[in-house]
């Protein structure tokens, strides 16, 4: 292990101890970081030259994946991104290399919000009850769904959840976020209604609110303890979401994150303000919940409407 990986083991490790970042944040950095140190060939901290950097984006932006997409620009500016936090790093730990500061990142356009609204959306919440599904199932994929667009929950967030912090007595419970932030969320009279019908099938004891409900479900443990039903993972709740958004005949991708913009867009289009949908989202950044703005903008449609072509017959 040469000087620079050292440094990047040590890196990762101040991110996930002293800063508090996920497993998964972890995991991007280093991949991030490990291409960098691939392509580039270096070693040492003070190697690390402006040169280098403009070739490690030009490898970046002509890299292809094995459907041969290039990268999108701003999974480029991640690889940059974190980079920049590296050399940061070094800079507080009193290592001389290249300033973070001189690491521009890639400019990019207006990203384009996929979100569900109307009879789509009305068609999608009802799938889960259309299929020959056992009731069990269909309830619990029901609440699923009503709870994603009801929250705006990230799918993280969403299988994280325990039966004793959600009430559908309650109108809001806690959740913790990115950053190991709290904020409160909302169940809506849907929600509610979905979550009391699944949970009052439920005859386990397992602690997590969404679970498998197959014999595979059942977990192994040691000491002759009684086996653990499991959560739902993440790739299931994709799966599914994806499945309901097929039955009900929405020929766009429909992701979790779909319906999370979903629910966003729902408040913003009938007058919330930004600054409450930021704090709603858990966005750390108002920056981030501005993406919504374009497709939301209602005063722009007042004025087209009010003064678009009054001098046409």
């Amino acid at each position: 292990m040469n000087e620079l990986e050292r440094w990047k083991h040590r890196f990762l490790t101040y991110l996930e101890v002293e800063r508090g970042k996920s497993l998964l944040t972890r995991r991007n950095y280093d991949f991030y970081l490990t291409r960098f140190l691939t392509l580039s060939k270096l070693t040492k901290p003070e190697q690390i030259t402006l040169d280098d950097v403009r070739d490690f984006r030009l490898a970046l932006n002509r890299l292809e994946n094995t459907r041969g997409a290039t990268l999108k620009r701003s999974t480029q500016n991640y690889h940059l991104i974190a980079l920049r936090s590296f050399l940061r790093y070094l800079a507080r730990n009193d290592v001389t290399t290249l300033p973070a500061e001189k690491i521009e990142l890639a400019k990019a356009g207006a990203r384009q919000v996929a979100f569900l609204d109307g009879p789509d959306l009305d068609a999608f919440l009802d799938a889960p009850l259309t299929t020959r599904e056992p009731e069990l199932i269909k309830r619990r994929d029901k609440a699923m769904l009503e709870l994603l667009f009801s929250s705006g929950l990230r799918v993280s967030e969403l299988t994280g959840l325990r039966r004793d912090t959600v009430n559908p007595a309650k109108d809001d419970f806690t959740v913790r976020g990115k950053g190991d932030t709290l904020r409160l969320v909302f169940l809506s009279q849907a929600a509610k209604a979905a979550l009391k019908a699944y949970l009052g099938l439920r005859r386990d004891d397992a602690p997590y609110l969404f679970i498998r409900h197959d014999r595979a479900a059942k977990q192994p443990t040691t000491n002759n303890q009684q086996p653990t039903t499991q959560p739902l993972t993440a790739r299931s709740v994709q799966r599914l979401v994806a499945h309901y958004a097929n039955l009900a005949g929405i020929t766009k991708r429909v992701t979790p994150h779909v319906l999370r913009h979903s629910f966003a867009t729902d408040l913003l289009m009938n007058g919330a303000d930004i600054r409450s949908v930021q704090a709603l989202l858990g966005h750390a950044s108002i920056t981030t919940t501005q993406i919504y703005t374009h497709v939301t903008n209602r005063q722009l449609k007042d004025v087209y409407q009010a003064f678009h072509g009054k001098r046409r017959r």
